[in-house]
């Protein structure tokens, strides 16, 4: 089997323009980047097709993810192409990888096999330059702030209590806690200063939950950067900075079209870490996309306690939407992992492995059905390695709790190996539920939706803040920020804040050790256990494997 990069420039890729005409986008909506990929213009594509009602959205989640893979995207991305294969009119929209991973641990990040988007090398670097451009406007801030102090800070801010952090979209742990402003009075202001990666800023949070250019300069208009030295939060609109963040933003803004190996249309738009962040795309380009097609596959990242939970409280909240069905992904291998099993011993069949961690996902499934009131299917990403018995585990498990679970080949069949996945797909997405919160917001404090969460979503016996939190808790409150939603930074590995409790584990309690306001995206975010928003690349990270040919053909990519 060639790998996934080899399969992505194997196939010849349908000029951008044809491919727009499959979604039903008029070339004078678009803003070609090349031959294959394209901005567009939303704002005018809407008046036109704005009147018409939404298609269905699919959700696609995953179980507690491990080291043996999941395939949340790959999924996706079989799944719209399976949709096609079956006569629906379908789209996908996706987040853009961030350059972190793509260099760290999990290299490409555009699915894989033969269900991937392409041109897989320019999604996976540069791509329309949308990272770049919400990392210049984060530091844009964070310059307008410190020049602010040094030119006589006529706000009374206190710099022991400036919140904002700089950015860079890479994997630098060098970066997480630095001084800054040495050298002299000329040099600036010494101060503890430090980095976080672009996509856990806050301004990839607002640039994905904007719903247009007004409501992005509002948004930014209300980021909280600092405190004065009598406790006020000083914000962007207060630095002057939000009409500057807004122009190196408003290219950025237009969603980008690009297509599967199946010429598919898809709509790749933004990209928060679901661990430190919202981990959804753009409401832009989701509806947009729910516009042009009558079923649109997005994905929410990591697992469903993490990416589903804060795409249900928070996305569909704040935008209007709601899932028709969501689907979690889950293979025999990870299973097995969650069931005790070592990494190097997935290969043979382990039915007693399979069961002890089939909790994992059973507890994914239950929270969506009775958490969120979500219809469920289960796919079973299929390795060649996975047995006869063991399928009929998972299937039978899940046939316990009402839910199908549908073996999907996408990864090595494309569309046509997740045709029985999208059938089942439109089955269960023919329904009437309602989407419940796991909480409400109106008349519930920061602590009320904390303890939801974290005894609701992740089965804990409840939250103790630690650390900082408690006095943030009431700065905050203090502040007026207590009716705000919470996002929840966590480990991705567990259930618990406890990267080592794999399964679905019970007995414990979720530490929160620091509360921080993130005013212009519209919610709080609590930190866990040893959570950081810098990443560290590990001991053997993809970029060693990455190069380029003479040819300019880039190699190791994934």
């Amino acid at each position: 089997m060639p790998s996934d990069i080899e399969i992505a420039q194997a196939t010849e890729m349908q000029k951008i323009t044809e491919v727009a005409k499959t979604a039903g986008v008029d070339e004078k909506y678009l803003e070609q980047y090349g031959n294959y990929m394209a901005k567009i213009d939303y704002v005018n594509l809407m008046k036109e097709v704005g009147d018409k009602p939404n298609g269905k959205l699919i959700l696609v989640t995953a179980i507690t993810p491990t080291p043996a893979g999941e395939g949340k995207t790959t999924t996706s991305v079989g799944l719209v192409d399976g949709l096609r294969k079956i006569g629906k009119k379908a789209m996908v929209a996706l987040r853009e990888p961030s350059l972190g991973p793509v260099f760290g641990i999990k290299g490409g990040a555009a699915g894989g096999g033969y269900a991937q988007v392409v041109p897989m090398e320019n999604i996976n670097l540069h791509f329309t330059g949308d990272f770049h451009a919400i990392g210049a406007a984060n530091n844009l801030l964070a310059a307008m702030l410190d020049n602010h102090i040094q030119q006589g800070n006529a706000l009374n801010i206190n710099p022991k209590s400036i919140t904002w952090k700089r950015a860079v979209d890479m994997n630098d742990r060098q970066l997480r806690h630095i001084v800054d402003g040495l050298g002299g009075q000329a040099q600036g202001v010494p101060r503890e200063d430090g980095f976080q990666i672009t996509v856990a800023s806050e301004v990839m949070a607002v640039f994905c939950l904007a719903t247009d250019i007004d409501d992005l300069k509002a948004r930014l208009a209300r980021i909280v950067v600092a405190y004065t030295y009598d406790g006020k939060p000083v914000t962007a609109a207060d630095l002057k900075a939000v009409g500057a963040m807004t122009a190196l933003l408003k290219d950025a803004i237009k969603p980008n079209l690009v297509q599967t190996l199946e010429h598919t249309p898809a709509l790749v738009h933004g990209g928060p870490f679901a661990n430190i962040a919202h981990g959804c795309n753009s409401v832009i380009a989701t509806k947009t996309a729910l516009k042009l097609a009558d079923y649109v596959v997005t994905e929410a990242g990591f697992g469903a306690d993490l990416g589903a939970e804060k795409f249900l409280d928070l996305k569909c909240r704040f935008a209007g939407i709601q899932p028709s069905a969501v689907v979690i992904v889950a293979t025999v291998r990870a299973l097995k992992m969650h069931g005790g099993l070592d990494k190097h011993d997935l290969n043979h069949e382990d039915l007693d492995a399979l069961e002890k961690g089939m909790p994992n996902l059973l507890q994914h499934v239950s929270n969506m059905q009775n958490v969120f009131n979500m219809p469920v299917v289960v796919a079973i990403n299929a390795f060649p390695t996975d047995t006869p018995a063991e399928l009929k585990l998972v299937q039978d498990k899940c046939g316990e709790l009402g839910v199908n679970a549908v073996l999907a080949e996408h990864w090595a069949k494309g569309g046509e190996g997740a045709k029985a996945l999208a059938e089942e797909v439109v089955r269960v997405a023919d329904n009437d539920n309602k989407l419940t919160y796991a909480y409400e917001i109106e008349g519930t404090s920061i602590m009320d939706k904390l303890e939801a969460i974290c005894t609701k979503v992740y089965h804990a016996d409840g939250v103790d803040l630690v650390d900082k939190a408690p006095k943030q808790l009431k700065v905050l409150e203090e502040n007026g920020f207590g009716g705000l939603p919470v996002c929840m930074a966590k480990t991705q590995y567990s259930f618990s804040d406890d990267a080592s409790k794999l399964g679905a584990p019970k007995g414990f309690r979720i530490k929160v050790r620091n509360l921080q306001v993130s005013a212009g995206a519209g919610f709080i975010v609590a930190l866990t256990g040893a959570i950081m928003t810098m990443p560290g690349l590990g001991k053997t990270p993809s970029a060693e494997k990455i190069d380029v040919t003479s040819d300019g053909k880039i190699t190791g990519l994934f």
